[in-house]
């Protein structure tokens, strides 16, 4: 369980945030915290509302209600200063096909007004660290869909961010590549990264990572697995994810 020092600010604080698309509640007040170098979990089922709140967070949408702070910094006043510590990687594959592992790298390095010689420093530095220095100058198309998802991962990293958002980073990916997505993440935050890692994948979150479980746009339970476990009164995380969903689809009809 993380160990919080009062003196130092969550590294991301959600706090009351609502989004609404036309008549239909996406998010209802949505509140939990990011502690600084720990692995969270937003577990969900899809449709939950997950990849809303990292567009809401990465300012792809405006916030409607409520509050974002990223190292204390509010993303809506002080963006530059909230964003600058974050790198993302989105659902949707984001890398330009046509181009070279390098070349993508070192492109994204660039928006982030990284010169050449030290992009390609760090890009060389990420692809041996994820074993695929040999495939840098394949072009992105030719590699396999968890060897994309690592370069998205190590494109992300190049700005040195301390926050690192992972929208469902293994869907589609077979049992080994993610596998080793989830092994070199959790090597970061062993490092000092702070992760945001939202999946439906219940058998994604270890025992000792925290869990925000999120169900129809609301924050059903939030903290250390054990923690969710007690409040669901459930032995494993997979029954305590059914037990708080099925309890809040109840009290959701009953309202």
């Amino acid at each position: 369980m993380a160990v919080e020092n009062p003196e130092l600010p969550p590294t991301l604080a959600i706090e009351g945030v609502s989004h609404r698309y036309g008549a239909r509640a996406a998010l209802i007040d949505v509140t939990f915290s990011v502690a600084p170098s720990r692995f969270t979990v937003l577990l969900g089922l899809n449709g939950a509302g997950k990849s809303t709140l990292f567009s809401l967070i990465t300012r792809l949408y405006a916030i409607q209600r409520g509050h974002i702070r990223i190292f204390g910094h509010d993303v809506v006043r002080t963006s530059s200063e909230a964003l600058r510590a974050v790198g993302v990687v989105f659902q949707p594959r984001t890398l330009d096909l046509d181009l070279s592992v390098v070349q993508n790298l070192i492109y994204h390095a660039a928006l982030h007004g990284i010169g050449k010689r030290q992009a390609r420093a760090r890009a060389n530095e990420l692809l041996e660290s994820i074993a695929l220095s040999q495939r840098a100058h394949d072009k992105v198309r030719n590699l396999s869909g968890g060897q994309m998802r690592q370069v998205e991962i190590a494109r992300a990293l190049l700005h040195r961010p301390r926050l690192l958002l992972l929208d469902e980073p293994t869907v589609g990916l077979d049992i080994k590549s993610r596998a080793a997505i989830l092994a070199h993440v959790h090597k970061m935050v062993a490092e000092g990264v702070s992760v945001l890692w939202a999946t439906h994948l219940i058998d994604e979150v270890a025992h000792d990572d925290d869990v925000v479980v999120l169900h129809e746009g609301r924050v059903l339970a939030h903290g250390a697995v054990a923690r969710v476990m007690a409040i669901a009164g459930a032995q494993d995380i997979r029954s305590a994810f059914l037990a708080l969903t099925q309890a809040g689809k109840v009290a959701h009809d009953l309202a």
